[in-house]
């Protein structure tokens, strides 16, 4: 049986022939569709640009993003004078959309909230069998401090939730510990392990997220400077839809804080974004098409082949999980944010928190008129390229989160 084509490679390749100056090449993998504006002369007038930057020192690692009818992949090259990331999606045939070249991550400076000298950090690791790399962030002072640990949203993502240029967890983490608060961010699973959880293994939720946020709680309440009575979990995106499941393992919390949380099961979340991008109809159809085999998934297809790029099993152990309920029955207190300019998890996911924690002591639920997903303010329409400025959580947010952790 023939190999699947390694989307990374093929977007390798493409990338190889555009620093090599092999236009006419790179023009035959351009998807058919979008040749007309990417041609072999419109490629060379890229390369003019590129010449410009001087030569490469260095190409990144690739990251790879599955969104289930393309992959998407992004480099980051740095050239003598500047650091740039490459993107492009490759689809099934293995070809490739015109490259596209986007200034690299600018250097993070701390915002204005955060306290210099109010704080220290450390090295601690998470887990046993999964060794986890994190950063324990402690107000200076004997304490016993409040503490949270940060739980990252969907895909592999580092310690800092690096997005574009901005760094959510590393500016919480800072901002809340210039508040008094413990904060414990990690590297994730499927980030540390990538090649291995996606060489074929099966695996669910709870051993991608659930049980290793279980464990830094554990953690915390072993630091000498943590009050173990008002221990919390910060999830956003993904990680809040998962919250639920975390207090439940935990079984301790003090409350959780859920940030642009995503209350709808994931492969619609997925659809929605597939739709968002406006794909060709076939590629749309096949979304829809894999969508629907997900929903008629049975705990007997567990060994079936992944779906979207997760395993099977994955998909069977979220089957019938409702988050907001799940919420309700913790009895804890929660907190529930949102930026009202987010495109990826909508207002109509906040909606359903807020139904959830209406009522309940100790919860409450505010959304942020000119926040986006990562909770950094802009105007107009958010989108993917907002995310490529250099940004910051808004202060509001830091505020808000420390007051319902009691600082």
């Amino acid at each position: 049986m023939a190999q699947s084509p390694d989307p990374a490679a093929i977007a390798r390749k493409a990338l190889d022939l555009l620093l090599g100056e092999k236009y006419a090449d790179l023009e035959q993998m351009i998807i058919p569709a979008y040749r007309e504006h990417a041609t072999a002369a419109d490629l060379s007038k890229l390369g003019a640009q590129i010449k410009t930057w001087g030569a490469v020192e260095e190409i990144g690692k690739p990251s790879v993003q599955d969104m289930g009818v393309v992959h998407v992949i992004r480099f980051s090259v740095k050239f003598a004078t500047r650091n740039i990331d490459v993107q492009m999606s490759v689809n099934a045939s293995g070809q490739v959309s015109p490259p596209l070249l986007r200034p690299g991550e600018t250097p993070w400076q701390p915002p204005s909230y955060v306290k210099q000298g109010a704080f220290k950090e450390r090295d601690v690791t998470i887990g046993d069998q999964w060794k986890l790399p994190g950063t324990l962030t402690v107000p200076n002072g004997s304490g016993p401090f409040p503490a949270v640990v940060l739980v990252h949203g969907y895909g592999p993502s580092d310690r800092d939730e690096t997005v574009g240029g901005t760094k959510m967890f590393r500016d919480l983490a800072y901002g809340l510990a210039s508040r008094g608060i413990v904060v414990l961010r990690y590297e994730k699973r499927t980030k540390v392990y990538s090649a291995k959880m996606a060489s074929g293994m099966s695996y669910t939720a709870d051993e991608e997220v659930v049980e290793d946020a279980a464990k830094a709680a554990a953690l915390l309440r072993t630091q000498p400077e943590v009050d173990g009575k008002r221990v919390f979990v910060l999830g956003h995106d993904f990680g809040g839809y998962l919250l639920p499941r975390v207090a439940e393992e935990d079984g301790k919390l003090a409350g959780v804080i859920l940030l642009g949380s995503t209350a709808r099961p994931l492969e619609d979340l997925i659809l929605e974004r597939v739709i968002q991008q406006n794909p060709p109809a076939l590629q749309l159809a096949a979304a829809k098409d894999k969508v629907a085999k997900i929903k008629k998934l049975e705990s007997s297809d567990e060994d079936a082949p992944p779906i979207l790029g997760v395993p099977v099993a994955y998909w069977v152990d979220l089957k019938g999980y409702d988050a907001p309920a799940a919420l309700k029955k913790l009895g804890i207190p929660v907190l529930v944010l949102q930026g009202e300019r987010d495109f990826q998890t909508s207002m109509e996911d906040y909606n359903i928190w807020k139904q959830a924690v209406s009522g309940a002591k100790g919860s409450s639920a505010q959304s942020f008129p000119a926040l986006n997903h990562l909770f950094v303010a802009g105007q107009g329409k958010s989108s993917e390229d907002e995310y490529k400025a250099p940004g910051h959580v808004a202060p509001e947010v830091i505020d808000v989160a420390a007051k319902f952790m009691g600082h």
